[in-house]
């Protein structure tokens, strides 16, 4: 099948952008794998999950059905670390959620002498993060830990805090189509949206520096409940970022 015809097919599943997407990463594509794409498109699979391709903050970052894929929304999130970060100096971060490792990767990528560690509770998630780890050459500067938000301890402390959380309170109506080919785990969280912030109060306290920062993505009117169980556990609300929608994203805590 040539490329045109693999184009057309795929335009009338899942619309133009989709199509060129698709048929710029494989120049060379199959009748059956074609068929195959066409049907996943009308299924309403994201194009990252079909290409286990995503790219953000300017890097290429391999994913698939263990794994969210990266989102515009957490941009923001590392964003805001930057520009805290402008001042060099050695610094330690822990990413708690790692995932694909989007986060933790982009930050060592563009903060200079950046090192760390990214955890995560799904073991098929460790294996995307350090795949994407060993890509984009920062396996000396990032280790990963099979570990969950609770009860993840450490000997040394953390400089920088960071996480995109499961936040989605469970039959929340708001959640797209695409979302059915997240995992869940990544997804959702008990007590309507809010039980790994809670874990992760508890925890990180003991984990940052004295003069540290944690960094939290939060869900769309979260902030006010989320400020509340972290000062409850002791931290002190520094300032809240909002995304390119104006929407507020991202909040940030010291103890």
């Amino acid at each position: 099948m040539n490329i045109n015809q693999a184009f057309s097919i795929l335009q009338s599943a899942g619309g133009v952008r989709a199509a060129r997407i698709i048929t710029e990463k494989y120049k060379k594509i199959s009748f059956f794998r074609t068929i195959y794409y066409a049907w996943a498109l009308r299924r309403g699979m994201p194009v990252a999950k079909i290409i286990h391709s995503k790219w953000f903050y300017g890097l290429e970052f391999y994913t698939n059905k263990h794994t969210l894929d990266p989102r515009p929304d957490t941009e923001t999130l590392v964003s805001t670390v930057i520009k805290d970060c402008i001042v060099p100096q050695p610094r330690r971060v822990l990413d708690m959620g790692t995932g694909s490792g989007c986060i933790i990767c982009a930050l060592c990528k563009n903060i200079n002498d950046l090192s760390g560690i990214g955890i995560d509770k799904s073991k098929s998630a460790l294996r995307v993060a350090n795949k994407n780890i060993k890509k984009l050459g920062l396996s000396e500067k990032i280790k990963t830990k099979h570990a969950d938000f609770a009860k993840f301890k450490s000997a040394e402390k953390f400089d920088i805090i960071v996480s995109n959380p499961p936040y989605i309170a469970y039959g929340d109506t708001r959640v797209n189509d695409a979302a059915k080919f997240d995992p869940e785990i990544a997804l959702y969280a008990e007590n309507n949206g809010l039980a790994a912030y809670e874990q992760i109060a508890k925890n990180a306290v003991n984990l940052l520096n004295k003069n540290g920062k944690i960094y939290l993505e939060i869900g769309v009117g979260q902030s006010n409940n989320v400020i509340k169980i972290f000062e409850y556990f002791g931290w002190h609300f520094e300032h809240v970022e909002p995304d390119l929608s104006g929407i507020n994203r991202v909040l940030v805590f010291t103890l």
